[in-house]
């Protein structure tokens, strides 16, 4: 079979890598920040009987707003902000990024954080500014203020709390930097509230530059791919012009409105998540060796070593049924650091006791 000619495709898609996801057949998982807890047997069956009344020969409503409004209800959305609903917040950041890609248009971040907030600003023609962070991995206040000061970004995208590192910043000088990035947008996201307890959504009418964007994922619905950006209404209908007409789809709807009666369910397990992060921190800071970094999410990140270290590490874990992630090549900031998700207590023990022989 001959080669096609690969001409047509954009030189900067040609020169990326896909996302790479570890098979993890067979593995303790805690690469992905996912909640390890299932359903109650029973609440699940009911699930399923709310499913199998889907008419899934339909499309799904343009304009689902009997569930949008149940959801501001329950997420603590502003009666007088817009909403907007997603295919994971990663269609969130993109949709958002697309409606302010003006040519020569900045996208930044401190950085390193969440990784789609690079692509899809590359992907959408945008340039890419990400201002490092300083080596306890708080801002570099100086430096972002110089950043938006030359830079001009459409859109500043900050993470709360931050994906890898998993600690909240300064709250006083996020909102400076809010004030400072005015009239860009500035994007909270707030993936991991279910473990930080700390939210932005009250001051959305504070701010008129600022959206709060989360997903559902975390919260333990990681694979109905459920995310929702909320800000005002005028930002919102300009987003919407973007957004594909069925972008969320019916069985993910009818989930996710069904969870909303049973939200006690899954903030018992954030609960239980959060106390197990305490335990699993406070054992990983008794190791030698290894550096513990603050975190309010549900994953904890540490140093181990340099590079070689942490990539020995990962492969020691994997070869024992292990997987976690190694993120020792993401930034410089980050060599010789391992991320782990906190799991079950029998999925952290095995995680601790293998880490421990590996030390």
């Amino acid at each position: 079979m001959s080669a096609p000619d690969l001409g047509v495709v954009r030189d900067e898609v040609r020169a990326m890598a896909a996302y790479a996801v570890v098979p993890a057949d067979g593995l303790v998982k805690l690469d992905a920040m996912e909640n390890p807890y299932g359903l109650p047997p029973a609440l699940a069956r009911l699930l399923g009987e709310r499913l199998a009344q889907v008419a899934l020969n339909r499309y799904p409503p343009s304009e689902p707003a009997a569930f949008k409004a149940r959801l501001a209800r329950a997420m603590g959305v502003p009666r007088e902000m817009g909403l907007l609903l997603g295919n994971g917040s990663d269609e969130l950041i993109h949709l958002v990024i697309l409606a302010c890609a003006r040519p020569g248009a900045t996208v930044l971040s401190p950085w390193p954080s969440f990784e789609m907030y690079a692509v899809s600003a590359r992907l959408d023609g945008c340039r890419f500014v990400g201002v490092p962070l300083l080596p306890d991995f708080s801002l570099d206040l100086p430096a972002m203020r110089a950043a938006i000061a030359t830079q001009r970004p459409a859109v500043t995208f900050i993470s709360w709390p931050n994906n890898p590192t998993g600690n909240l910043f300064d709250r006083a000088q996020v909102a400076e930097l809010i004030d400072a990035a005015a009239p860009g947008l500035v994007v909270l996201d707030e993936a991991y509230l279910p473990f930080a307890q700390d939210t932005w959504m009250p001051q959305l009418d504070r701010y008129p530059n600022l959206l709060v964007l989360r997903t559902l994922s975390k919260l333990g619905l990681a694979g109905i791919r459920l995310g929702y950006l909320a800000g005002h209404p005028a930002w919102i209908a300009e987003f919407n012009k973007l957004r594909p007409p069925y972008n969320v789809n019916v069985l993910t709807i009818a989930a996710a409105d069904f969870l909303l009666d049973h939200l006690e369910v899954l903030d018992g397990q954030a609960a239980e998540l959060r106390a197990e992060r305490a335990r699993l921190v406070g054992r990983l800071a008794g190791l030698p060796g290894v550096r513990v970094f603050e975190t309010a999410a549900n994953f904890v990140l540490l140093r181990v070593g340099d590079a070689a270290r942490a990539d020995t590490v990962f492969e020691g874990l994997r070869q024992r049924g292990i997987l976690i992630k190694n993120r020792t090549r993401a930034h410089p900031l980050l060599e010789g650091c391992v991320r782990t998700t906190v799991g079950t207590p029998a999925e952290n023990d095995r995680f601790l006791d293998a880490l421990q022989e590996l030390l």
